[in-house]
Parts: structure tokens; C-alpha cells; sequence
């Protein structure tokens, strides 16, 4: 009986401490806190988030992932795989972009082999610890635990073998162009890949060099599968097999890894990050700077699983885009171009798609990490210089796809709050370059330009998809060229004509359906018009997801929908209509359509980001409270840090960005203006560490599961009412504190100077 009562107050005290909320500290691990498996358990039919367990440095050149798909493809984990085929250097920003530079190391035991196929190895989730800063699984066919750390463009590998008297590591350059150099007396291997997916030059190379702690007994080399005893390869695809006879029981093998997109000699230079550090060394440095990047944002008071799930989605955002400069012997910058082939100064990142992040992303490195921001532009100023134009998706270089002119959103954004120090002048002339030109590829420039300029919209009738979709995201554009112009003082002459055209998405609202709807070159709307169709007019969504895209001027869309009380309508039938699809357009369900319709949220389509900032559009029509209401909805119910964590593709930091903005109590609905939309916040307490020095805190002290209405709130003692915060008057610092309820004040927010930004509302 006492064992049974001292078994079940155990069991008591346990269950109280799951139950109880989480608290932060100054003593908080939020590396720890984060799980990179999240959003893994994806595949082409169906996206939980479409990413891989990326192990690196926030925004470092290199990540390293295990790999169990096939190399070259770009699912290159899946979580409901059994085995590994090798632990990839990556650069994949998407599955859909798939990979550039990529090479791969596989520890092995037995007969050598070199083959996928043949080199993987059964493994269990049981066995593996995924950390941002540390990765470490039990390969069970070899009895092998392979372990990683990293520095911004190097890693530290340490494997540890059983008693056997071949133990071996396979190097994989992969197929279409590598080189591989096995140095013995050097306990080294040198070699590049060529492997690509496009967006640069011809002599593209990624140089890797692995040094080892320890002598080689044996080495292979493979020259397309066939295996030599030559120390050198160059063909289509080459490997090597170094090994190790008579290894004891848990003996541990170093190996230190580094790699350069512009020389051998820059990768022994790159490798110095690592230096004369161990491996725990390379560990606890990789740990404390993970702690301190997402130690910017401390938020406490919320469930474990709330906490994990917001640092899980803070880990993604500060990844994309990658480094892709280096530092030379001289401790400058320099990058390999992906435009001209040439290794030239100065900074350059890669891997990111504006038509993702635009919309949240960037707004908030903007507001927490400004100084990365700062060498992103003037890297955007080298893609210029090098390339005639700004990238719109790079990978690392120029790539053909999604739509938009969003680089203006980018570069206006950064400048409006406050970013000074770089080239502003040569961006300002990129964007009107760029806004007045079809570039060399659809996705670069503007597709349609010569109608948009001439009609004010791109016709549904002249063979250019998705016309509808670019006619109101150039419209933004043109919104933001206006205000950078304005701004750096430019002349009205020059400029005015883009605050006109940043009203062109008038020009596609059709008043019989209150939607936006293609238009022919004569002027009348294409028909028949269905306004769930996807695609055609409208990208990777249909009318009812891209009518709200009017970042801009969402005052002028309530006019236009007949005021605010059909507006909101509107807004209410989003969420209770079933999820119909037309996908004739696709030939069928593309996973983007499945996403929206299992997620039982009606038209809302959140897994994809055209309609991500609809929630945020009831604060302009004087109900903030469904705003607090939908935004606290989709954060329970369509995120969890888990494999199924996302709802859709995550997309370089882009959802991930939404709910870090959400939980915090406010969103970027107009990035180039400066002020953000309020939502409610998800934790009882959040402080944000500005660069400047200043803490800003959010306290909601009474914030539970059922409060989830702002009642009242303060900022910095004095009574706030508005829909909105500023960003100039945020980085100041200071406390906001939100009174929350379980019941919403329709009283509260309701004025008209209550409403956020908006273009109409605006006399220059």
C-alpha cells in the first residue's frame, strides 16, 4: 500500500508539472527548446512544412542534413524514412528549388561500398538527437554513431565505430562534375562538386576539403562507379573510400570539413573557423550563438509546447538566405558570382524567394536583426552590379519562378525603417530599372510590363499566367518604389507615377462578385469567371485568396466592397464556406489545394501565403477582436513543433515569420510602411532585445487558452485604443500591457483613427 501511495503522488507531481505553463529565464535554453525535425514529415503530395533537419549558424553559408531520399532529390528527408544514405552538405532552400553545391560523407563498416543504395543504414528517431547546433545518430547496419556540429562554412564530424577491422568513410561529390584527391600524408581529401540546379555560370564549383585526425590504412577511389586505387578522380561522378583497420570498441574518429564556391585555398581558409577546437569546443561555441540569436525574443508564460513551437519557427527564420560570401586571408568579403563566374568583394546571399518573404519575413529581421539586413542589401546592390538585375528568387543566382516584383518591397522596406550605410541610391535605381522591364527570365523583372504600364493591369487574354496575381503585386511594388522615392527625395515628376499605379488593383475588382478577376485587353472581365478556380489568373490560390492582396491600400478595398460592413462580410465567408476547388488548371489537386482543404478552415488557405495576412484585415474595418479571435485559431490549430508541424510548405522562414509576428500580438500587413497591424499575444510575457539596446516588452499577465480578446492595453502607461503600432515608436522601447479577456470589447479599436495605414487615407 505505501508503495502504491508513493507511486501515485509521484505520478501526481509529474502530471502537475506537464500541466503547469512554462516558464522563461535568463537561464532558458531556446536552442534546446527547438526542434529541427519540425515540419519533416512531408512529401510531394502533401506539405507539413517541406523542410529538413538543418544543422548550421544562423544565416551561415553551409547547413549539413542527414540525407535519406535520393541525392539529387530534393526531399532529402523524410521523417518516415528508415534509412540514411549519407550526411549532405546542403544549400536547399526548397524541395521544389532543390540543391546547389551539395556533396556527401557516410561512415561505414565491412565490405567497402559507395553506392546509395549499398551504404545506407537502418536508423530509428529513438537513436537520433536533432539540435540546431548538434546532430547525432546510431547507424544500426554499422554499428556506427555519426555526430555534427557547425561554424558558418565548416563542421566537425566525429564518428565512433565498434571493434571491426574495416571501418571506412565514403566521400560523395556526386554526379554531373566532380573531383576528388585523396592527400594520405596529409590524413586529407580535397575535391569539389559541380552539381547544380541552375541560377549560375558554367564553371560553378563548390571546393570541399575534409581533413582527418587520424592516418588512412586504405584508399579507394570511384571514377562512375568503378572503383580504383588511384588517389585522383575527375569525371562525372567521383568518390573516394578512405578506412581504418583494427578500430576498437567506441573509438572515435575526427574528421573537420569545410567547403568554398571560390577556391581550394579559400576552403583551407574557411576550415580556420574551426581551427585547433575539439569537438565539444566547436559544440558549446555553436550553442551559445544559437542562444544568443534567438535570445533576442524571450517569450514565457505559454505552454512547453507553445514555447518549442515558437523557437522551432524563430530557428527556420534565421537561416534563408544564406551567406554565400566568404572572408579571404585579408578579412574581406568576397563571393563567388552566380552571374559572372568571377570571385569579386563585397557580401552576396542566396537562397530565398522575395514572393515568400516580403510579406513577413523581412519585416522581421527588419526589426530584430537590422544588421544582417544591412550587408543583405548591399549584397542585393552586387546582384545588381553583377547580374543587370535584382534577383526575385535566388538559388543562389537568378531562377525562373513564382511571379511578382517583390526585390521592391525588400530594398523600400529596409530604408523606410531606418537601415542607412549602403548604396541606397544604386538600389533605388535597380527597383525603376527593374519596374519598367521584362527581364531576361519571366521571374525576373516584370512579366507583362509594356500592358501594365500602358492598360494599368496585365490582360488575362494575352497568353501571360497568373495576370491577375501580377497586376496587384506589381501595384504593391509600385506602392513601395513611391515611398522609397518620396523618401530619398525624389522629385514628384519621377515618382507620382508610381503612387498612381499603385492603385492599379482597381482596375481587376469586379463589383458583381466583390472579388479580383481577370480582364481582357479590351477592357471587359474574362468569363465565365469561377472564383475558386485555382491558378489561371491568380497564383497557387484562386480570386477568393488574392482578392485581399492590396497590402497597400486596404481602406481603399473596403470602399471598394460598398464599407466596412460587406468588407468584413467578406472577410466572415472565407472561413465558413467548404473548401470547393476548381483545379482544372493544374490538370489536378496540386498539394497547395489539399492543404487548404484538410485543414477544416474553409477557404483559408494559410499552408500558402497569398491570403496569410487576411486575418489582420478586420482591424482595418472596425472589428479587431475577429482579427485576435482567427489569428489565436490558426496558431493552435495549424502549428505544433512536430514532423506535422506546418500546414503547407514553410517556405524559407516565411510561416514560420506569421506565427512568431502573431504570438507576439502584431503583423506586417504593409512591410513598407512602418506600422504593424495588431493581433493579441499568445504569452504572458514577451520581451524583444533590440539592436539598438532598447527591450521592449508585451506583458498580458491574465493570457490563457480561453483569453484570447484584448480588453484594454497600455503602452508605457498611457491608454492605447489603436489597431496598430509603429515602428520607430517600438524600437524605443518600453512595456506594452494587454488586459486580456474571454469575452472580446467591440468597443475598443473601433474609430476611425483606430485603423492601420492605408494608402487612400493618404494626401502625398
Amino acid at each position: 500500500m505505501q508503495k502504491l501511495f508513493f507511486l501515485v503522488c509521484g505520478w501526481l507531481m509529474v502530471s502537475s508539472a506537464i500541466a503547469q505553463p512554462a516558464t522563461g529565464s535568463a537561464k532558458t535554453d531556446y536552442a534546446d527548446l527547438v526542434n529541427p525535425l519540425m515540419g519533416t514529415d512531408s512529401k510531394p503530395s502533401l506539405s507539413n512544412g517541406n523542410t529538413y533537419p538543418a544543422i548550421g549558424l544562423p544565416w551561415g553559408m553551409n547547413l549539413w542534413t542527414p540525407q535519406t531520399g535520393r541525392m539529387g532529390d530534393g526531399w532529402a528527408y523524410q521523417y518516415t524514412a528508415d534509412k540514411i544514405n549519407g550526411f549532405k552538405q546542403t544549400h536547399q532552400p526548397s524541395p521544389w528549388m532543390n540543391d546547389y553545391g551539395a556533396f556527401a560523407i557516410m561512415p561505414i563498416t565491412g565490405a567497402v561500398r559507395f553506392e546509395e543504395k549499398d551504404r545506407a543504414s537502418w536508423f530509428s528517431h529513438k537513436a537520433e538527437v536533432s539540435k540546431p547546433y548538434y546532430y547525432k545518430v546510431y547507424l544500426a547496419d554499422e554499428d556506427v554513431t555519426t555526430e555534427i556540429t557547425p561554424t558558418e562554412r565548416a563542421a566537425s564530424f566525429r564518428f565512433t565505430f565498434p571493434k571491426t577491422d574495416s571501418s571506412s568513410v565514403v566521400i560523395d561529390a556526386l554526379d554531373k562534375g566532380s573531383y576528388i584527391k585523396v592527400l594520405p600524408a596529409e590524413h586529407k581529401i580535397i575535391g569539389y562538386t559541380k552539381r547544380n540546379s541552375g541560377g549560375v555560370t558554367e564553371n560553378f564549383k563548390n571546393y570541399f576539403v575534409i581533413v582527418f585526425d587520424q592516418p588512412f590504412d586504405y584508399v579507394y577511389t570511384y571514377k562512375d562507379g568503378q572503383k580504383t586505387t588511384a588517389d585522383e578522380q575527375r569525371c562525372d561522378h567521383a568518390g573516394a573510400v578512405i578506412g581504418f583497420t583494427n578500430t576498437a570498441k567506441g573509438q572515435k574518429i575526427n574528421a573537420r570539413v569545410a567547403s568554398s564556391f571560390i577556391s581550394f585555398e579559400q576552403a583551407d581558409q574557411n576550415l580556420k573557423e574551426i581551427g585547433s577546437d575539439n569537438f565539444e569546443t566547436v559544440k558549446s561555441k555553436a550553442h551559445q550563438i544559437w542562444n544568443e540569436v534567438l535570445g533576442k525574443v524571450e517569450v514565457s508564460g505559454g505552454s512547453t509546447d507553445q514555447l518549442k513551437t515558437f523557437y522551432s519557427c524563430l530557428y527556420r527564420m534565421v537561416f534563408f538566405p544564406l551567406k554565400f560570401y566568404e572572408i579571404n586571408a585579408e578579412g574581406k568579403p568576397v563571393h563567388y558570382s552566380p552571374y559572372n563566374g568571377k570571385t569579386e568583394p563585397g557580401y552576396m546571399f542566396g537562397g530565398t524567394g522575395f514572393w515568400d518573404t516580403f510579406r513577413a519575413l523581412y519585416p522581421f529581421l527588419n526589426l530584430v536583426y537590422p544588421d544582417i539586413v544591412k550587408q543583405m542589401q548591399e549584397g542585393l546592390v552586387n546582384d545588381y552590379k553583377e547580374g543587370g538585375w535584382l534577383p526575385e528568387w535566388s538559388a543562389p543566382g537568378y531562377r525562373n519562378i513564382m511571379i511578382g516584383n517583390n526585390s521592391a518591397s525588400i530594398v523600400a522596406e529596409s530604408y523606410i525603417k531606418g537601415l542607412r550605410g549602403y548604396d541606397i541610391e544604386t538600389l533605388y535605381q535597380a527597383l525603376l530599372h527593374d519596374a519598367n522591364n521584362e527581364g531576361p527570365m519571366e521571374a525576373v523583372g516584370r512579366a507583362g510590363v509594356k500592358y501594365y504600364n500602358e492598360l494599368g493591369y496585365v490582360p488575362y487574354d494575352v497568353q501571360i499566367n497568373e495576370n491577375a496575381a501580377r497586376t496587384l503585386e506589381y501595384a504593391y511594388d509600385d506602392y513601395c518604389i513611391y515611398t522609397l522615392g518620396k523618401a530619398l527625395g525624389k522629385p514628384a515628376s519621377e515618382i507620382d507615377i508610381y503612387r498612381k499605379r499603385a492603385m492599379n488593383y482597381k482596375n481587376l475588382f469586379d463589383p458583381t462578385h466583390l472579388l479580383m478577376r481577370g480582364k481582357n485587353k479590351d477592357g471587359q472581365f474574362q468569363s465565365p469567371f469561377n472564383p475558386f478556380k485555382w491558378g489561371d489568373a491568380f497564383t497557387e490560390g484562386n480570386s477568393w485568396h488574392y482578392s485581399w492582396s492590396v497590402f497597400q491600400d486596404v481602406q481603399g478595398l473596403i470602399n471598394l466592397m460598398g464599407g466596412n460592413h460587406k468588407f468584413t462580410g467578406m472577410l466572415d465567408s472565407v472561413f465558413v464556406m467548404p473548401p470547393t476547388f476548381d483545379d482544372s488548371y493544374y490538370h489536378g489537386v496540386i498539394h497547395e489545394i489539399r492543404e487548404m482543404q484538410i485543414a477544416d478552415m474553409g477557404q483559408y488557405a494559410h499552408g500558402n501565403q497569398p491570403i496569410q495576412h487576411m486575418i489582420y484585415l478586420y482591424d482595418y474595418a472596425a472589428q479587431p477582436w475577429k482579427t485576435q479571435y482567427w489569428a489565436r485559431e490558426t496558431m493552435n490549430k495549424l502549428y505544433k513543433a512536430t514532423p506535422d508541424g506546418y500546414c503547407g510548405d514553410e517556405d524559407n522562414g516565411q510561416t514560420s515569420a506569421w506565427y512568431v509576428f502573431s504570438a507576439l500580438g502584431f503583423y506586417p500587413v504593409t512591410p513598407t510602411s512602418t506600422e504593424y497591424a495588431t493581433g493579441a499575444p499568445l504569452f504572458k510575457k514577451a520581451k524583444i532585445h533590440f539592436e539598438n539596446g532598447k527591450t521592449l516588452e508585451i506583458d498580458a499577465p491574465a493570457n490563457t487558452e480561453n483569453t484570447r480578446y484584448v480588453q484594454s492595453a497600455t503602452f508605457n502607461g498611457k491608454p492605447y485604443t489603436k489597431n496598430y503600432l509603429d515602428h520607430f515608436a517600438l524600437q524605443k522601447g518600453g512595456k506594452i500591457l494587454i488586459e486580456m479577456s474571454e469575452t472580446p470589447n467591440k468597443q475598443r479599436g473601433t474609430t476611425r483613427g483606430d485603423r492601420p495605414f492605408s494608402l487612400s487615407d493618404t494626401k502625398n
